[in-house]
């Protein structure tokens, strides 16, 4: 089960946590989330999995920045997030994807106890220019079924920023 907007904001500050939280962002069964004003990009055209690949961060002004195709720019929330209880589910807001702006499109599943701002996938089919502070997609929370254990350490758990693949970390233990 989804929670309604209303349940959301039942919860936030208890077992749903979104600081800054603004309640003119609630949705009828989501929370739109905003952009921070800097991205990521790789160094390489090529990224390899089992070695951390370079990247150099990018401030996005005011007057904002023009993203080009066929590029990935990782991007974060404004918001700092944490969630006990629900499994929080992160998509990109369909106004963005009717601009060619796929934000977020294959890790959009988050874990119970899942605390940290967001990193965003974000990628476009055309150039646009994009702004920092923007709504760029929506959190909703599932209802969980069953005993769990909450997610509380992990490559992402508790970050303070942009967090570039971790993945070849999955590799060390595999080699150990």
């Amino acid at each position: 089960m989804i929670l309604s907007g209303k349940e959301i904001v039942k919860h936030i500050g208890k077992e749903i946590i979104i600081e800054p939280f603004d309640p003119k962002r609630v949705n009828p069964n989501s929370y739109n989330l905003s952009l921070a004003n800097e991205l990521l990009v790789y160094d390489n055209d090529v990224l390899d999995m089992k070695t951390p690949n370079t990247a150099h961060r990018i401030e996005i002004p005011e007057e904002g920045l023009l993203l080009q195709p066929n590029r990935l720019y990782l991007g974060r929330t404004n918001e700092y997030t944490v969630t006990d209880r629900y499994i929080p589910m992160l998509e990109g807001r369909s106004s963005t994807g009717r601009l060619g702006l796929f934000i977020h499109v294959t890790a959009g599943f988050g874990d119970v106890g899942f605390a940290g701002y967001w990193t965003l996938e974000i990628f476009c089919v055309q150039p646009i220019r994009i702004y920092p502070n923007v709504e760029i997609c929506q959190i909703y929370y599932h209802d969980i079924d069953g005993e769990y254990d909450p997610y509380t350490s992990g490559k992402y758990q508790n970050n303070t920023g942009i967090q570039p693949s971790l993945l070849y970390r999955d590799f060390e233990k595999s080699d150990t």
